[in-house]
């Protein structure tokens, strides 16, 4: 990634005139099997955020407890992307694929077999390191072996995929709660786990030519790491409030130190954990950059809708299941579609376009009150998921298309890094904001509640006000994303980050 020149000679499969059906089929292969892995990713996802009043309230865990049972699987992923992506890049992807399917499955195991709050943790953050091997791994393999005018189409089914797990564990999860303690939410995660496990390792072909013999930078990991849990813990007691101001100011200033700390060591080391100079890549920086504030102002979204539905209009799981589907729905209508067209003109209408819609949906919902009928809260969800679909599939496509294909590893973990970032943060923000009109304990005591229906009326109405706030401070910060998503500009056609397969000298 230097400026030098490199001599690349592909060694996929999308290059050369001979076996162009074992190639065809072979795309087709790699999209069923990563589309297994993301599934199961996406039931999980929604299947806990449905369920947490019921686990919380099984296990008597405190409002930061249930929190954290969403949040440590998201942790868990976040702090070991960029090793998986180094790891990814110097094994072979297809190799730490299927090992993260196997660590996913047996972190559901454990998670199911927990007697207490703390356990449920531990054991997702276990859940969050299988599936760090699978989201740092299956946009890169499934790049490896798409040809780039179809790119953005196999990425939007990828995440439709997702989409389709994930409103498959909302009605699950009312279902199996009607019919079976919280345990069985893990439950269903074993056999889908196993059969993946199996098929990857039956089915997927290593395309790309590990880098062996390269070390791990471990002191680069250290302190990334230690950066990452510093800023996270500090902005989870800091929205929490169950923490000293002064502990709270000594891990910020501990994560910027190991922050500093993890900028020097990658810029003096010929093996760095995080190539700084992918950065210098627009489009690249652009993107993920444009990610990490999309997912920062949406990723707690669903998370408080659920607790909306159930909590404030007194839904069952099923119920509130249920009503969160038409976002899906319209991701799921639109999602595959904006990726295709972005193949064919260009990603910047779509990431720019999506992020406006997302922007204005965000407003919308924050008009909510407990009063409000659904068929408004439907509508509301519909557009944000037109917004959602409209954005990511072409974001996506942008970014890992503007890296070297040897270098797609370690750039899928970087960009999987600024999403889980944003994403694991957008709860501690959204708790902030709330706190500013509503008490801390009022908070706790809404979430933790046993029985929705004991709830005060003026507790509800509170909560609903703050969760507007919350939904009004994300808008701002999804609109926010605007100005990196057109910065990042358009794609130079021939650059050093095209993904375009060559036959000669690439110039970096």
């Amino acid at each position: 990634m230097s400026a030098r020149a490199r001599l690349y000679i592909p060694t996929d499969m999308r290059t050369g005139s001979s076996g162009g059906a074992e190639r065809t089929q072979y795309k087709w292969t790699v999209l069923t099997v990563t589309t297994v892995g993301v599934l199961m990713s996406g039931i999980d996802s929604r299947i806990v955020v449905i369920g947490i009043p019921q686990v919380a309230a099984a296990l008597h865990a405190d409002a930061e407890q249930a929190i954290w049972f969403t949040q440590a699987y998201v942790f868990g992923s976040t702090v070991t992307l960029l090793f998986i992506g180094r790891v990814s890049d110097m094994m072979g992807r297809v190799k730490i694929y299927t090992v993260g399917f196997t660590i996913f499955t047996v972190g559901s195991l454990l998670t199911s077999l927990s007697v207490s709050p703390d356990y449920v943790i531990v054991f997702r953050v276990l859940q969050g390191f299988g599936s760090a091997a699978l989201f740092a791994n299956s946009a890169a393999i499934i790049t490896d072996a798409t040809p780039s005018d179809e790119l953005g189409l196999f990425l939007g089914i990828n995440q439709v995929a997702f989409r389709v797990g994930a409103m498959a564990g909302l009605t699950l999860s009312g279902l199996i709660l009607l019919f079976f303690d919280w345990r069985a939410l893990f439950y269903i995660n074993i056999p889908i786990g196993i059969f993946g496990t199996y098929w990857a390792h039956r089915r997927l072909k290593e395309i790309s030519k590990p880098a062996r013999g390269i070390p791990m930078d471990w002191p680069g990991l250290f302190t990334f790491t230690a950066a990452s849990v510093s800023i996270l813990l500090a902005l989870t007691y800091a929205a929490y409030g169950t923490f000293p101001v002064g502990g709270i100011a000594a891990l910020a200033s501990a994560s910027a130190v190991f922050l500093a700390l993890f900028v020097y060591r990658e810029r003096r080391v010929p093996h760095p954990l995080l190539d700084l100079e992918l950065l210098k890549i627009k489009e690249f920086t652009g993107g993920v950059v444009a990610q990490m504030l999309n997912s920062l102002a949406w990723g707690a979204v669903i998370l408080l809708l659920s607790l909306y539905l159930q909590l404030v209009k007194g839904l069952s799981p099923f119920a509130a299941g249920i009503s969160i589907i038409p976002f899906d729905v319209a991701f799921l209508a639109v999602g595959p579609l904006s990726g295709k067209l972005s193949d064919k003109y260009g990603h910047l209408p779509f990431t720019t376009g999506g992020l406006t819609v997302m922007s204005a949906s965000l407003l919308l919902l924050s008009t909510t009150t407990v009063s409000t009928p659904y068929a408004v809260l439907a509508l509301y969800l519909v557009v944000f998921g037109v917004g959602v679909g409209i954005f990511s599939s072409p974001n996506m496509s942008s970014i890992m298309g503007s890296v070297p294909p040897s270098d797609r590893g370690v750039a899928s973990g970087v960009r999987a890094t600024f999403f889980n970032v944003g994403y694991v943060l957008s709860f501690n923000v959204a708790i902030l904001v709330m706190t500013a009109v509503l008490p801390f304990s009022v908070i706790t005591a809404v979430i933790s509640s046993p029985n929705p229906a004991a709830i005060a009326g003026v507790d509800k109405v509170l909560f609903a006000k703050g969760l507007d706030y919350a939904f009004q401070v994300s808008a701002v910060i999804n609109a926010l994303a605007i100005a990196p998503s057109v910065l990042r500009g358009k794609r130079v056609a021939g650059s050093a980050s095209s993904s375009q397969p060559t036959t000669g000298l690439e110039l970096e």
